[in-house]
């Protein structure tokens, strides 16, 4: 079960109300630094920029692959073990605006943990230590330390 806290909100949807929520100039600092480390080569300066600039939690050794997109509004919400490598163009997301309220969550990735590529985290989920999750899954739930997860629905492959 997804850990996150619901916040609800009136009138137009949420996402209208996104800036009521998330200070504007912090998106786009946050913005620009995440473009940023998408497209850099070097795993030291990613992981420099996502510490100290996004304030996530980012343990040493830990790989970020080409491409992989951090939420931008909330990205202090989550963490990431050591020698954890996350795969090309996997999002990982801490915030959620739907048409009656906004969540938000904590993402917690263990250690030695391997991420496939094309892979979207959601809100709200832990990921334990040694777990695997194949690419293009769609983690929606929490993963057991260990266990081999792939798939949208995402299943338990092997624990």
């Amino acid at each position: 079960m997804r850990q996150t806290k619901r916040y609800p909100v009136e009138g137009p949807n949420a996402l209208w109300q996104v800036y009521k929520t998330v200070n504007k100039w912090k998106v786009v600092r946050n913005f620009v630094f995440i473009q940023i480390s998408r497209y850099c080569p070097s795993l030291p300066v990613k992981n420099w920029i996502y510490r100290r600039v996004l304030g996530m939690k980012v343990g040493e050794h830990t790989a970020f692959a080409l491409m992989v997109m951090v939420d931008v509004f909330f990205p202090e919400k989550i963490e990431v073990g050591s020698n954890s490598i996350i795969g090309y163009n996997t999002t990982i997301l801490a915030h959620e605006y739907l048409i009656g309220e906004y969540r938000l969550g904590d993402v917690k990735i263990g250690s030695n943990v391997m991420i496939g590529a094309n892979t979207t985290i959601l809100p709200g989920v832990t990921i334990g230590d040694n777990a695997i999750v194949g690419a293009g899954t769609v983690v929606h739930r929490d993963v057991a330390p260990g266990s081999f997860v792939a798939g949208n629905p995402l299943q338990v492959i092997r624990e």
